[in-house]
């Protein structure tokens, strides 16, 4: 293919990703028209059909979908070398994406980013909320915060937050009308706010354990949200029971405002890790990045 198809290739893995003509043009900034005939002519030039069209949406055959595959992560380290080549400027420079649940956002992340972003003018950072899990090089992120467990074994994982545990909270005008569970399984008897993991799989099925013995219970109820705050602030409005990150909640518990309960079930988690390829060692700016998020057990 010839040299100046590259652009092409480029914008039919924006076309891939956003899965609309419409949303890829205008993160191109191109007119859509423009972008349609370039896709047809990358077409005509490779003699096969890479993408499915309808009214509503966009899809990709087999042989588009082995192109997206095949190329993204080759664009990915080529705009990796990129960022790289920054580290012969003065200062740490470069755009850094990274995926992260809002819990580790609210939680460490944010926290420890704000005292340092403004020291560094030009890092630029996007942080993406996403609650489920994602593949950081398909999806062209330089980074990922996920719970220490969860981290792929092939990427580098540096620990920066404490270790923390999920617990089960409602208010006490709910236990007071519908009684106080004693063991996980009478969960099945309440009004539990579910979370929902879209990407993990669905409703998340409450874990809980307690000298040796692990369960999984798979709680029913009124109400389902993809965040705990949301989750969180139902509980507190006598919605029924959550179960949440310990540290969302705290102030409410410490108040009497919700009420923890299956307290000694509640297992701890390995705390949240920054994850990335090892390529993504050598930026500057994302060495300032890791070294700010760092545990340092405190």
């Amino acid at each position: 293919m010839a040299k100046q198809d590259f652009n092409d290739l480029l914008w039919f893995l924006t076309v891939a990703k956003e899965r609309s003509f419409t949303k890829a043009a205008a993160k191109l900034g191109i007119g859509q028209s423009t972008l349609s005939h370039t896709i047809k002519r990358l077409e005509d030039q490779m003699g096969i059909r890479l993408l499915t069209r309808t009214t509503r949406s966009v899809g990709l055959t087999e042989a588009g979908e082995r192109l997206r595959l095949s190329m993204a992560p080759r664009i990915a380290e080529i705009e990796a070398e990129i960022a790289d080549l920054m580290a012969f400027r003065d200062k740490p420079s470069g755009r850094i994406r990274m995926t992260v649940s809002e819990h580790a956002l609210q939680s460490v992340v944010w926290p420890k980013l704000q005292p340092i972003l403004k020291d560094y003018p030009d890092i630029k950072l996007e942080l993406s909320l996403d609650n489920g899990f994602r593949n950081i090089v398909e999806d062209g992120f330089d980074a990922g915060v996920r719970l220490g467990e969860s981290v792929e074994k092939d990427m580098v994982a540096v620990r920066i937050g404490p270790d923390w545990r999920l617990v089960a909270v409602g208010s006490p005008g709910y236990f007071a009308e519908h009684g106080v569970p004693e063991h996980p399984h009478d969960l099945v008897r309440h009004n539990c706010i579910n979370l929902r993991l879209e990407r993990a799989g669905g409703l998340y099925a409450w874990e809980f354990a307690k000298d040796g013995q692990e369960l999984r219970v798979r709680v029913d109820g009124q109400l389902t949200f993809n965040t705990s705050y949301a989750q969180a602030d139902a509980a507190l409005k006598g919605y029924g029971i959550a179960y949440v990150p310990e540290n969302v909640v705290q102030r409410h518990i410490m108040s009497g405002d919700l009420a923890l309960v299956l307290d000694k079930w509640s297992p701890v988690f390995d705390g949240y890790h920054i994850y990335y390829p090892s390529r993504r060692q050598n930026s500057p700016a994302f060495k300032v990045i890791v070294d700010a998020l760092r545990h340092r057990g405190e």
